[in-house]
């Protein structure tokens, strides 16, 4: 056992408790986030809050959040930003939604994963 988990934080991301991305950075923000007075709202705003943070996460349920957050509402998140245009790159989102459908893209669990397992003073256990 690595020295530096013997007294490692365990937080939980409770999948029963959202059932989209809204839900997600609510849960999140209220996890990571009690004493600030603005919440996580974007993907790279999720990736931010994690610098720094030295825990497990243990995602429960996680089988539900890959179905919330899968195929349908990937499709639905890629196709507002193309509706609202600027600021977003509409032809790199197009590009990832097509991706998407044709098998090749991430779900929005997968890209909130890896984000979570980019980070290497967090160990993700998928529950």
């Amino acid at each position: 056992m690595k020295k530096n988990n013997i007294n490692k934080k365990m937080t939980v991301i409770n999948g029963s408790h959202f059932s989209n991305l809204g839900g997600f950075y609510a849960e999140v923000s209220e996890l990571f986030m009690k004493d600030e007075d603005w919440q996580v709202g974007t993907l790279d705003g999720f990736d931010d809050i994690l610098y720094g943070i030295n825990t497990d996460i243990m995602w429960k349920d996680s089988q539900k959040s890959k179905e919330d957050l899968g195929f349908d509402l990937t499709k639905e998140f890629y196709e507002n930003k193309i509706r609202q245009g600027k600021p977003f790159n509409v032809e790199l989102i197009q590009k990832k939604l097509d991706e998407l459908i044709y098998g090749n893209g991430q779900t929005l669990f997968e890209m909130l994963v890896e984000i979570i397992e980019s980070h290497q003073n967090i160990r993700l256990i998928l529950d």
